[in-house]
């Protein structure tokens, strides 16, 4: 039972400390014990974290051709061929009949240079992450 009346009286004389007392306490202990009191930044950034996962960043994406005007057509079945080893008729049947998948999954590197070289070759596609 000491021990509680010990704890009783270090939180009766830490409530008596005036915010300045308690701030060079605070500096006193953080060199004392080599740590640093960052609870409260902590704290506040918990509960933005624990809805975090679905904001989560993907590492997977699908790569859409959503649009491809006609008169750039020609370059982008160029592109659909190179990305997707279709042949000719398949390409431009793809190009065709846009909104259509270019690639089911692809890391972000690949996905977003695929998007490159459809954009660059006139057409547009959006990533989706998985």
């Amino acid at each position: 039972m000491s021990n509680k009346k010990t704890t009783e009286e270090l939180v009766n004389a830490l409530s008596e400390l005036t915010v300045l007392e308690m701030a060079e306490l605070k500096t006193l202990l953080e060199e004392k014990w080599g740590v640093k009191a960052a609870a409260p930044a902590v704290m506040a950034a918990a509960p933005a974290a624990a809805g975090a996962p679905a904001a989560a960043e993907s590492t997977d994406f699908q790569v859409t051709l959503t649009d491809a005007p006609a008169d750039k057509k020609i370059g982008i079945i160029k592109v659909v061929r190179e990305i997707t080893g279709l042949g000719l008729k398949e390409a431009k049947e793809l190009v065709e009949s846009a909104p259509k998948e270019l690639k089911a999954t692809a890391p972000k590197a690949e996905a977003e240079e695929i998007k490159k070289k459809v954009e660059e070759a006139g057409g547009k596609a959006t990533l989706k992450g998985l």
